[in-house]
């Protein structure tokens, strides 16, 4: 039986990224499995109080969110081969940088996708990283070819 790997996908929920690297997975018939966090913004940041009740402060509602949240990230990446952390355009994504250092201090590898313009706010993140794509066309094309030994 071949081993599946399991890739856990961090970081920007506001694009179809992750879509086009389980497309590309998909289409290569890889054996990966993905993962990543909850991607409905609303749901992620309210999932607190939803399940454990309201609070009236705002840090208190972001607190018990994340702490349900950090379960499932510090969970997957655990389990993780590999984890992909996209850092997008639009928005800083502090937790995106948190799941880096996280499977740094794991020893798992990670490649940031990210574009030229964050190559210096990034730069440690991208020392410490195994690689640093600019699609996610290359990070299809880096499983590929670190699964299968697979050249574009």
């Amino acid at each position: 039986m071949s081993k599946i790997w399991k890739v856990y996908l961090s970081g920007e929920i506001h694009s179809d990224w992750r879509e086009q690297i389980e497309q590309g997975v998909k289409d290569s018939n890889l054996p990966v499995e993905l993962s990543g966090p909850v991607c409905i913004h609303e749901d992620s940041d309210r999932c607190g109080v939803a399940i454990l009740g309201d609070e009236e402060k705002a840090f208190w509602m972001d607190h018990k969110g994340a702490n349900l949240n950090a379960i499932r990230t510090r969970t997957l990446i655990s389990e993780a081969d590999l984890v992909v952390v996209r850092f997008g355009e639009k928005y800083k994504q502090w937790n995106a940088a948190f799941d880096a250092g996280f499977a740094a201090a794991l020893g798992k590898p990670y490649i940031t996708l990210h574009p030229e313009e964050h190559d210096h706010a990034l730069k440690e993140v991208d020392a410490a990283a195994a690689a640093m794509a600019r699609a996610p066309k290359q990070v299809v094309q880096a499983l590929a070819y670190i699964i299968r030994g697979e050249m574009p």
